[in-house]
């Protein structure tokens, strides 16, 4: 199946980086994306990890819209770790560009 959507992915992706960039220094009684960041790194990561699990147990089940939730969930977080490290969307979707046509087992040869 191909997914065709009127608005670049990853332009939709960096629009909502730079929102999750906004909010920063927000409240963080009023934003849970400024509460991850007065957080913290580590509390970031602890998120991503989580959601990664939750992924994998979502994948294993037959339910797909469960799986697209925790999918979203886990790339939401990501964004907030690309704020966190002041990166932009760009800088992942470049390095993904650069292996294109790299066999994985290959890429990850050179990165050793």
């Amino acid at each position: 199946m191909t997914c065709m959507r009127k608005k670049m992915t990853n332009e939709y992706l960096e629009d909502l980086l730079n929102i999750i960039k906004s909010k920063k220094d927000n409240d963080p009684n009023l934003s849970y994306t400024a509460h991850l960041h007065k957080k913290g790194l580590n509390e970031i990561l602890k998120k991503i990890g989580e959601e990664a699990a939750e992924t994998i147990i979502a994948a294993k089940s037959d339910n797909d819209n469960e799986l697209i939730h925790e999918i979203a969930d886990l790339w939401f977080h990501c964004l907030v770790l690309l704020s966190k490290k002041n990166l932009c969307v760009v800088d992942v979707v470049d390095e993904l560009r650069r292996r294109e046509g790299i066999s994985g087992i290959e890429e990850k040869k050179n990165r050793e």
